[in-house]
């Protein structure tokens, strides 16, 4: 797949955005069961950049992912100067 896209898990995982050569690449939102979810960038189908996290009771926060892992989390003025 290229371009923009939907893919739903039977366990009820969701990710909406952009893909490249079938993997999650550019902008999206992963959407867990729970209610979790991430909004940010994606590379190679893993999170990668600057990112929104949304925890199942709402809380937010944001960080620097690299390779599907979270490198720090950065407060929201960090956040919004990476854009």
């Amino acid at each position: 797949m290229h371009g923009n896209g939907v893919f739903t898990w039977d366990d009820g995982r969701k990710y909406e955005g952009e893909y490249y050569d079938d993997k999650k690449q550019g902008h999206g939102v992963f959407t867990w069961p729970d209610g979790r979810r991430y909004e940010g960038g994606w590379l190679d189908g893993k999170q990668h950049g600057k990112g929104k996290y949304h925890s199942s009771s709402g809380e937010i926060k944001f960080g620097e992912w690299k390779d599907g892992k979270r490198l720090k989390w950065i407060n929201e003025e960090e956040y919004s100067k990476l854009q």
